[in-house]
């Protein structure tokens, strides 16, 4: 399970050894404060663009960290609501506001209020902003 705390050290997470820690590092993201606020899609789209070479087993980690499910069950359970949750994550931004406010309730909400992006067994999947 993930530290209660939110200032613990990301290197007390499950799941992420000393290159996934620096990868984390390189897009800024040094607390687990931070990851939990970005959450596992938000955080790898950061990491991708920051260090190229991530894989996809990066995300399965981040999701598994938070969730303090092991990494291949995040892999095995959740891939396909992952890769749908990363697709969305890439949209531009006319169709990531439409996400937005279906997400929403049809409601209009700004960036700042998104709801987080809900799927079946994973809590801390959130929709970053489109800047991320």
């Amino acid at each position: 399970m993930p530290p209660r705390h939110s200032e613990g050290p990301l290197q007390q997470l499950p799941n992420l050894g000393p290159k996934s820690i620096q990868m984390l590092a390189s897009a800024g993201i040094h607390s687990l404060d931070q990851l939990q606020r970005l959450g596992s899609v938000a955080a790898y789209v950061r990491v991708k663009k920051a260090a190229p070479a991530a894989s996809l087993n990066l995300l399965w980690a981040l999701e598994g960290a938070l969730t303090g499910l092991h990494w291949r069950d995040v892999a095995r359970d959740h891939r396909t609501s992952l890769l749908m949750a990363l697709d969305v994550a890439r949209l531009d931004g006319l169709a990531w506001k439409s996400v937005i406010d279906q997400a929403n309730g049809g409601k209009q909400c700004s960036v700042a209020q998104r709801p987080a992006y809900k799927l079946p067994g994973l809590r801390y999947l959130e929709l970053p902003h489109p800047e991320v």
